[in-house]
């Protein structure tokens, strides 16, 4: 298990190999799509602060933000328990 604190907001914002915690919350998921780029995936909708938490994580790493998909999530093409 990989511990990640960043920068910015240390003491509220976790990742935890590919999920993204805030405060206590998993809020989303790095993950690589089909086409091999890297993605944040947002899990639903959040405060403006926790927003804030994961639109810090996709600016650190330079990936875009996209949404769950959920039928993409239960066909078992989005493995976000890594």
């Amino acid at each position: 298990m990989r511990l990640k604190k960043f920068d910015r907001y240390k003491e509220n914002l976790t990742q935890v190999d590919s999920k993204i915690f805030s405060y206590e919350t998993h809020v989303a998921s790095i993950d690589v799509a089909d086409d091999f780029t890297w993605r944040i995936i947002q899990h639903g909708w959040w405060s403006r602060t926790t927003q804030k938490h994961i639109n810090y994580v996709a600016n650190h790493y330079g990936y875009p933000i996209v949404e769950m998909d959920l039928g993409e999530y239960e066909t078992g093409h989005l493995n976000i328990n890594k």
